[in-house]
């Protein structure tokens, strides 16, 4: 148990900082399993890209938090649960806060317009139809 929970805190650190770091740069693409993953997050790639950009900050810090608590709970093996459970909790407080600033972003986010077609163009004539009649 001892060596467990820095490991598992570790691998945690590592995935909230790439998130994080892709989320900054802009480069986390619309997924399933990674970044700010909400339904108004989903609607574009705009809403989740601002999403996960104004999440990165503390999903950076959740990263740094869990991998601190790794390191931690390995140099000092008596206290490594203790250690482990606060920088677990810590570090998915402080991403699940990130998560609900995206959110929030993204629902203030104005809906973007339906690629390809724009207004009555699309319906097979355009509105010229809807006149003639």
């Amino acid at each position: 148990m001892n060596i467990v929970l820095p490991v598992v805190l570790g691998l945690i650190g590592v995935a909230f900082g790439a998130v994080g770091f892709l989320g900054l740069r802009g480069a986390l693409h619309r997924n399933r399993f990674f970044g700010v993953r909400t339904k108004a997050t989903l609607r574009d790639d705009e809403a989740f890209a601002l999403a996960n950009k104004i999440a990165a900050v503390p999903t950076l810090a959740a990263g740094a938090i869990a991998l601190v608590a790794a390191v931690a709970g390995a140099v000092n093996p008596a206290a490594s649960l203790v250690i482990g459970l606060i920088g677990l909790v810590g570090s998915v407080v402080v991403a699940s806060a990130g998560g609900v600033l995206g959110h929030r972003a993204a629902e203030v986010m104005p809906e973007s317009a339906p690629a390809g077609c724009g207004g009555c163009a699309c319906a097979g004539g355009g509105c010229g139809v809807l006149s003639r009649a």
